[in-house]
């Protein structure tokens, strides 16, 4: 059942009321008993997510394990100079 927020125009009363979405809208201010309240429109509450599965981090994949052993990564290749690009014909 959702929460409505009302205000009473008479005398400034802002209040809310957790009420059937069924119910008619109250019609009096429980403060100077008037009537004229009006429902405001609200921005509704935030969606709210329970349970795992609703993070970025719940779905990170796990490293890779870590060889261990007497082999080691191959050595890397000396830089080697990079070759001229082949000359363009002029037209």
């Amino acid at each position: 059942m959702p929460t409505y927020e009302y205000a009473c125009p008479k005398c400034g009363h802002a209040f809310e009321h957790f009420q059937s979405m069924r119910d008619a809208p109250l019609t009096r201010c429980p403060k100077c008993r008037k009537l004229g309240v009006k429902r405001l429109v609200g921005s509704g509450a935030g969606l709210i997510f329970k349970g795992s599965g609703f993070y970025i981090t719940d779905y990170k994949k796990s490293k890779a394990p870590e060889k261990t052993g007497g082999e080691t990564a191959p050595a890397a290749k000396p830089d080697q100079p990079a070759k001229p690009a082949a000359p363009v014909a002029a037209k």
